[in-house]
């Protein structure tokens, strides 16, 4: 189905295919809003499922479309994404935007639905203590749904004046050396290579470590703790929409706070650019603002 895309958010996955991770080639960009031009949701605003399947193998018919071993992904694997006039996804992929929930806020659905994925990786026991390594977009969204969840949450990065941003405050400690130990769950969300190493031994035995971001550099990490403590290592990438969509809508978290930058679809280049400065939260490309 075709879409005329609206907004789009700039990740730090198209940060790193722009410099060639994956091999990538083509037009990037998968957080995106915009309006149906044809089907039952024409004339309607949409969001999109980024990963299209082909809906009939034996893991997408197991409810694992996700990881369909034929499935392209909009903007990161053999689809072309949303920095463009319009983008083409499966009908099944689109889910209509509720009217409460503005263009700003719809282009954080595909982040948020990945961070409230932390539910499907692991329980998310009220009381527990967690510890979300990362202060960018996607620790802090992550911190957020773990301590709308009812957990301790210690969050772990270089920039404590964003504690709060999305409408929860929680223990920000700064550097991860400086979190103490013996957390339930840790969840890496920093792209850091070596933060997997470090936070291995703040976790108390038989612990759960989600891994919520890839990484361009390899991480080498010593699995001997992992087999003595009995951790519990799990990797964790997208989630559902329709959840992401009903807390956009429900006003309990103000995503709009992260977005620091806008930019016409013309200055692309621009605002990859700002967007690629250390310590930048959510740079939009507005391409029918």
């Amino acid at each position: 189905m075709r879409v005329r895309v609206s907004k789009v958010g700039l990740c730090s996955t198209d940060l790193a295919l722009a410099r060639g991770y994956m091999g990538f080639r083509g037009v990037p960009g998968h957080e995106f809003v915009g309006v149906a031009l044809e089907g039952a949701l024409r004339g309607r605003r949409v969001v999109g499922e980024i990963n299209a399947a082909c809906g009939c193998c034996p893991t997408c018919l197991a409810g694992g479309d996700r990881h369909c071993p034929r499935r392209s992904v909009l903007g990161i694997l053999g689809r072309p994404g949303a920095l463009a006039e319009e983008l083409r996804l499966p009908a099944r992929n689109l889910r209509e935007v509720p009217d409460s929930v503005g263009d700003d806020a719809a282009v954080f659905t595909e982040p948020l639905a990945a961070a409230l994925a932390l539910a499907e990786a692991c329980a998310l026991v009220p009381g527990a203590r967690a510890l979300v390594v990362g202060d960018g977009k996607l620790g802090l969204l992550c911190a957020h749904v773990l301590a709308r969840a009812g957990l301790a949450v210690t969050l772990a990065g270089r920039h404590p004046e964003r504690n709060g941003l999305t409408g929860v405050v929680v223990e920000h400690v700064g550097p991860l050396e400086r979190s103490g130990g013996g957390f339930d769950l840790a969840v890496e969300a920093s792209g850091d290579p070596d933060a997997l190493p470090a936070l291995l031994p703040r976790v108390r035995p038989r612990g759960t470590v989600v891994l919520k971001s890839t990484t361009e550099r390899a991480t080498r990490v010593e699995l001997a703790p992992l087999v003595v403590d009995e951790l519990r290592l799990v990797g964790s990438r997208c989630g559902r929409f329709e959840p992401a969509l009903a807390v956009l809508a429900s006003g309990t978290i103000t995503v709009e706070r992260l977005i620091v930058a806008r930019y016409a679809l013309s200055d692309a280049e621009r605002a990859f650019e700002h967007a690629a400065r250390r310590g930048t939260l959510k740079v939009l490309i507005e391409v029918h603002p």
